[in-house]
């Protein structure tokens, strides 16, 4: 325990910034886990999309005109080409940032409420931002190529035979990697909402947890209870 305080003490971190850190990193994996990998009944906004989504597919193989799938997959990639830019931007920012650490630390330290902090932990939040807007890079890259790999699979689907069956193969083929690309694009997404938690660690390590718990509760929120998600299942 004592080298672990000299350890925090060597960073000048604080007990209240360590716990704010850990929590914040497992709110975000243990709710990412729940909404998108566990076996829970219960209704959610991304099971209900992906149901969707095959029924897209299952009316595009009945149709020889495609025009109107190819649209959806370009819309789709779009939004994902929108926020892949605009990350990039903001890593440009927060790189460049970095060099001038000591500067925005003296102009936060004047601000009320705000913990006055070294500039090895300024430099260290940065950090933690950067890391949160790479890792929404990776997802929304990753789901412009596999928007991308769809629009293929469309383009390489035959006109459709009476018996619609034999396109199963197909269709569930294209429906799992426009759920797949789907997916990477709400990670993406989510980790703008926990970015906002990570700004609000350079204000003070409490209202960074308080901002975390605000973020699940408004996730939930919206994949679990919203109007829109009974919409979709009533549909």
């Amino acid at each position: 325990m004592m080298l672990f305080d000299r350890f925090l003490a060597s960073l000048s971190f604080t007990w209240l910034d360590l716990l704010a850190l850990v929590l914040f990193a497992a709110l975000w994996i243990g709710y990412q886990w729940y909404s998108d990998y566990s076996g829970t009944p219960q209704p959610r906004l991304g099971r209900e999309m992906q149901r969707h989504m095959r029924e897209w597919v299952v009316r595009m193989v009945e149709r020889e005109n495609r025009m109107v799938d190819i649209n959806v997959l370009r819309n789709l990639t779009r939004s994902s080409q929108f926020f892949a830019s605009t990350t990039m931007l903001i890593l440009g920012a927060l790189v460049a940032l970095m060099g001038y650490t000591e500067r925005a630390a003296s102009v936060m330290a004047e601000l009320p409420f705000t913990q006055q902090v070294s500039q090895r932990v300024w430099e260290l939040k940065v950090l933690v931002l950067l890391l949160v807007f790479i890792y929404a890079f990776f997802k929304f890259s990753w789901s412009i190529r596999q928007f991308g790999f769809c629009s293929v699979l469309v383009g390489g689907t035959k006109r459709s035979p009476p018996d619609t069956a034999q396109y199963l193969p197909q269709i569930e083929r294209i429906a799992v990697v426009a759920s797949y690309a789907h997916r990477n694009f709400n990670h993406g997404l989510r980790a703008y909402y926990f970015g906002v938690a990570a700004l609000a660690w350079f204000l003070h390590p409490a209202l960074m947890i308080a901002v975390t718990l605000g973020v699940i509760y408004v996730l939930y929120q919206r994949e679990f209870r919203s109007h829109t998600l009974t919409v979709m299942r009533e549909s």
